[in-house]
């Protein structure tokens, strides 16, 4: 492994024969996580790749003209030239092993897959799951010196990463924004002593025995297990919606709403999520058609007040989507009118979807019990029908989900893991 300036990038990477280049940064979570990967496949592929490491901030004229506008990025080089995929963020291991793989002989990368030899460790408790109530978990297990590993398929911060603004956080006079409010969160969690494997493809969950298999060559095993998969967006499963996701359809403010600059976008749900993303997006678009199935919106009065006053906005309500159409122009969406069965065309640049969520629950193979819309049930101290197992969050069967109800998931399950494990 070696760290590189601009000035060395030619001789080191453009004349270097076959190269991975690691863009990083400091204070950057995502570069953190990448970091012992990276020096993993350097042990294992270092005999036929070159591993380089160049800091971005000091050189940014180079990452620039590279298009490397984020932290992490690694890029992959053969002969000179540009190759495979241009990995930014959270970076899995597989990501890196499917990348490197394609610079070599099927070969050598299969003799390289042959030498990675299964690891075993051992923690008290594994949390699955990095949003609030998974963080708040590992903050209270490690001040009780409870040995906790918190496991996550993405970075930690869960759908707060992603939420623009949260105003109703104790503690913080001003709203502030997801991504800074779940950094503050993961960053007391870690200092605090919880072990991080972050980004990881978790291939095996087997919640009797206590046992997970990440990247599938490291096995985890635990006393106790804290699921805190939180939950996804639910889609609404009209025709088109499967085919324009990404490329029109986002269930994603925070990420989508800034390519949408004085474009007209339609926004479908009435809920708080839906109102308050709206008036998000009035930042950047138009015009917003926010199209609802109920006379009446379901968002908190608040919400609603801010959107009827907003010149942006306008409401289609009683009326549900039936389809979605790729059109030069934009979407074309088929409406249907719940009051008269008439159905129109309502065409923008693109469509925000926000109608619900549901529970992360995809990993879990084991029988245990869940509510009738798949939410997992748990008594008063999160525990689950399986010893030994809790469950926090959004994932949990219960009436209100929030950041604050989440947090207080996490306390409960945490303070009753280490008194059974104290006892």
């Amino acid at each position: 492994m070696k760290d590189i300036n601009q000035t060395q990038f030619v001789q080191e990477v453009l004349n270097g024969g076959v190269v991975a280049v690691d863009f990083y940064s400091t204070e950057c979570p995502p570069c953190e996580a990448l970091a012992p990967k990276f020096d993993n496949m350097a042990q294992l592929y270092g005999e036929e790749i070159k591993f380089v490491k160049i800091y971005r901030q000091e050189n940014r004229e180079l990452a620039e003209k590279l298009g490397v506008n984020g932290s992490p990025t690694v890029l992959f080089y053969k002969d000179g030239q540009l190759v495979g995929d241009k990995l930014t963020g959270g970076i899995k291991r597989s990501e890196l092993i499917k990348n490197l793989d394609s610079l070599i002989t099927k070969e050598k990368a299969t003799a390289i897959h042959n030498s990675i030899k299964p690891t075993v460790t051992e923690f008290d408790t594994i949390i699955l799951g990095g949003g609030p109530g998974g963080l708040t978990a590992g903050l209270y297990l490690c001040q009780a010196r409870v040995n906790a590993v918190l496991v996550d398929i993405m970075l930690p911060g869960g759908q707060v990463s992603t939420t623009h603004k949260v105003s109703n956080y104790p503690g913080f006079v001003e709203p502030q924004p997801g991504f800074m409010l779940a950094h503050y969160m993961s960053e007391q969690t870690k200092v605090c002593g919880t072990k991080y494997k972050v980004a990881v493809d978790v291939t095996h969950l087997d919640l009797k025995n206590k046992t997970l298999v990440v990247d599938e060559h490291e096995t985890i095993k635990a006393k106790k297990i804290i699921l805190a998969t939180g939950a996804s967006p639910r889609y609404l499963g009209v025709p088109g919606e499967k085919e324009l996701k990404g490329n029109g359809i986002s269930y994603c403010a925070t990420c989508d709403a800034k390519y949408f600059h004085d474009k007209e976008v339609i926004v479908i749900g009435g809920g708080n999520t839906a109102i308050e993303e709206a008036e998000f997006i009035s930042k950047f678009a138009k015009k917003i058609t926010i199209i609802h199935q109920f006379a009446k919106l379901q968002a908190n009065k608040e919400a609603q007040e801010k959107a009827f006053a907003n010149p942006k906005i306008e409401f289609v309500l009683e009326t549900e989507p039936r389809g979605f159409e790729r059109v030069a122009s934009g979407i074309k969406v088929l409406v249907e009118d719940l009051k008269t069965n008439q159905k129109r065309t309502i065409q923008a640049d693109g469509v925000f979807v926000f109608v619900g969520m549901k529970p992360n629950t995809d990993l879990i193979t084991d029988a245990i019990e869940k509510d009738q819309w798949g939410y997992i049930i748990t008594n008063e101290d999160m525990q689950t029908s399986i010893d030994g197992v809790y469950a926090v969050g959004d994932m949990r069967s219960k009436k209100y989900r929030q950041i604050t109800t989440a947090v207080a998931d996490g306390t409960i399950a945490a303070i009753a893991v280490t008194r059974e494990l104290d006892s």
